[in-house]
């Protein structure tokens, strides 16, 4: 642990002297991130994150969850709720499944044992970003788009089903503070989603400072690889880099691996989500690069249809 502190005290001293050398590049950087975060990342999230927050708190998403109890019992072993917080994840992309995992738990509506088998499926990218901005904006091909997108949905459903048995030492009570949870007011919901949505934009622009001071050590390897290391610490910055550096359908699998990984600023940002859950970093970390693999290999299958 103390070489790990080591390490990242390194890393961070060496962000602070660039930023002392070179400031007004990180001035732009900082605000490049602010307004991707402002224009891309809030205007699909909040909405998603405040509503969803209201309607399970309505009570109405349990009822209409009982259709999706067998299925959800076999293939996740998880309560039916989680097909909800499935779908929307699905449809919103992240971290709004992390936050509705993490809500659910909060209200005593799932264990923690459940929140950790539903984070491996329910914490996905949306059409939105797959389809719009990486398909048919990056990659200038919506079919790209329609199969990253087929490959990501899938993948997660299939990680889901590989920790089905998982089991942590927790037990399966749920929390105490269900309660409290369900009493809340309509401007305590909207504090805690701008709160949400906040940090999740802090994260974005540090990321975007990260790597600025990385892109010297990326550049010297080749263009392709550069653009997937970048593409793990960032998806939107890798994925632009991906659809100038890899031309080929090879672009397809690249951007199904970031993307399903999620990249060290979104994997961050769904744990901000989680800290109330106390989910060791690892098997959050483990679910997503697991997702990556899957949703690649289904690509490639794709690709080979093509």
């Amino acid at each position: 642990m103390k070489k790990y502190n080591i390490l990242l005290a390194i890393l961070i001293l060496y962000i602070i002297i660039n930023m002392v050398i070179y400031p007004q590049i990180y001035i732009n950087q900082t605000l490049n991130g602010i307004s991707a975060w402002a224009f891309n990342v809030l205007p699909s999230i909040l909405p998603f994150i405040f509503f969803t927050k209201i309607l399970t708190m309505t009570g109405m998403v349990e009822n209409v969850s009982r259709l999706f109890m067998k299925p959800c019992k076999k293939l996740f072993n998880t309560p039916a709720i989680s097909a909800y917080v499935f779908l929307t994840s699905a449809i919103s992309g992240y971290p709004v499944g992390a936050k509705m995992t993490s809500d659910l738990y909060c209200q005593g509506k799932i264990t923690k044992n459940d929140a950790f088998k539903m984070t491996s499926f329910c914490s996905t990218s949306g059409p939105m970003f797959i389809i719009g901005a990486v398909g048919i904006g990056m990659l200038k091909n919506a079919l790209y788009g329609y199969i990253i997108f087929i490959a990501h949905i899938l993948g997660a459903i299939i990680n889901g089903i590989c920790y089905k048995k998982l089991k942590i030492k927790d037990d399966n009570k749920k929390n105490s503070q269900e309660g409290n949870q369900q009493n809340g007011d309509l401007s305590s919901m909207v504090l805690d989603s701008a709160l949400s949505v906040i940090s999740v934009g802090v994260i974005i622009a540090i990321f975007f400072v990260v790597i600025t001071s990385l892109s010297p050590i990326f550049n010297l390897f080749p263009l392709p690889i550069s653009s997937v290391l970048e593409g793990l610490i960032e998806i939107t910055r890798g994925c632009i880099d991906i659809s100038s550096s890899i031309t080929s359908v090879w672009s397809i699998v690249a951007c199904s691996f970031i993307i399903s990984f999620g990249g060290i600023s979104t994997i961050l940002q769904s744990l901000t989500m989680l800290n109330k859950l106390n989910m060791p970093i690892w098997l959050f970390v483990l679910q997503k690069f697991t997702h990556a693999i899957i949703a690649s290999i289904i690509s490639i299958i794709f690709i080979a249809l093509i």
